[in-house]
């Protein structure tokens, strides 16, 4: 059977379905954290991974760089208006990557605080229309875990966003682990998104244009998941509950091997680092895993994905602003698959795993 990919060029706009549309990756930034990334900019050392992604969004005068920076910044008309134009009845909105990851450790657990306070008011502003993620600082992992319990318990926001790596290091190392155990605790999922790559990876990605979201963000997320997985995390904190996007970083088209090379390679006893864990990686993705397929309008790998995850374990995203397509939602009500799935896909899984009444 070919596998067809959808027709991005015959656009149609979304008509009224009998389901909500919660998409639930959906970034945006503070204008104070955009001057905090001029300053960074400006001492001429920042990272290239950062130069390349935020550093190009900021300065660039293409289309599609002044369109991310302007709904980045809006919590109101703009993204209200790009919500209805395309049938999106509730966005699921974190702090844009990399959030205050790229913050020496006293700003980003500052500003982590503000940010929050400002999506809060956002959402109380909006509140049939907007739910908030937590931003925390991973370079503090005890001020992480402070933070996420007073954005469950002080401002409602019941799910947390991290921007994959923090300065290159990962939170597959136990010193990162008190932002599982909070995590845990409340009962709140983590989104793991992506970040610019860091400075070990990016040259061979950045040389030939491949290290943004076409391919490099899939790459080191999937890495960090893994790692995560690997590390022996879900075994500490069984009912850590993780989200990943973009079809799952792919790691469920990898899944068969990824579990007859874990195995295989603690057997080995090759490496110190890989040691045996309790399930099978894919027992974990199942299990403790969530999937949206931001960026992602393909209905085979959507249902792939719920084939191998289940139906409750897959949820919509747009990926808004950096991939605003209309059509897309379209193609997606138009998905071959029962309307009960089909709801789930779009709003009750979203309201399940992000606590939305």
């Amino acid at each position: 059977m070919e596998l067809k990919l959808p027709d991005l060029n015959n656009p149609r706009r979304p008509e009224k379905v009998p389901y909500q549309r919660i998409a639930t990756e959906e970034a945006f930034a503070p204008p104070e954290m955009i001057e905090i990334y001029r300053k960074i900019l400006d001492k001429g050392d920042a990272d290239a991974g950062f130069r390349g992604l935020m550093g190009f969004y900021m300065s660039s005068p293409s289309e599609r760089a002044q369109h991310i920076m302007r709904c980045l910044t809006d919590l109101d008309q703009i993204r209200l208006q790009h919500m209805d134009e395309a049938g999106i009845d509730k966005q699921v909105i974190a702090i844009t990557s990399p959030g205050v990851q790229v913050m020496d450790k006293a700003t980003a657990v500052s500003f982590s605080k503000l940010a929050n306070d400002q999506l809060a008011e956002a959402v109380r502003r909006h509140p049939t229309r907007f739910v908030g993620m937590i931003a925390v600082a991973p370079q503090d992992p005890t001020a992480a875990a402070k933070e996420i319990e007073r954005g469950v318990t002080k401002l409602g926001m019941n799910s947390v966003i991290i921007n994959s790596h923090t300065q290159g290091e990962y939170l597959s190392d136990p010193k990162f682990w008190d932002i599982f155990a909070a995590a845990e605790a409340h009962d709140a999922p983590i989104y793991l998104h992506p970040n610019a790559l860091p400075p070990k990876m990016l040259q061979p990605f950045q040389e030939c244009g491949l290290d943004g979201a076409i391919y490099g963000f899939g790459v080191e997320t999937g890495l960090h998941a893994m790692r995560i997985i690997t590390a022996g995390v879900f075994d500490r904190f069984p009912k850590l509950r993780m989200i990943i996007g973009h079809m799952g970083e792919a790691l469920p088209f990898w899944a068969y091997r990824l579990d007859y090379m874990h195995q295989a390679t603690v057997r080995s006893k090759r490496y110190d680092s890989m040691k045996p864990i309790k399930k099978r990686p894919s027992d974990y993705m199942r299990e403790n895993f969530y999937v949206t397929n931001s960026g992602v309008a393909w209905e085979h790998a959507i249902k792939f994905t719920q084939a191998f995850m289940g139906v409750d374990r897959v949820l919509y995203a747009m990926d808004y602003p950096y991939q605003y397509a209309v059509d897309e939602v379209t193609m997606l009500d138009n998905m071959d698959m029962s309307l009960e799935d089909k709801t789930k896909f779009f709003q009750t899984n979203a309201e399940s795993v992000f606590k939305i009444s």
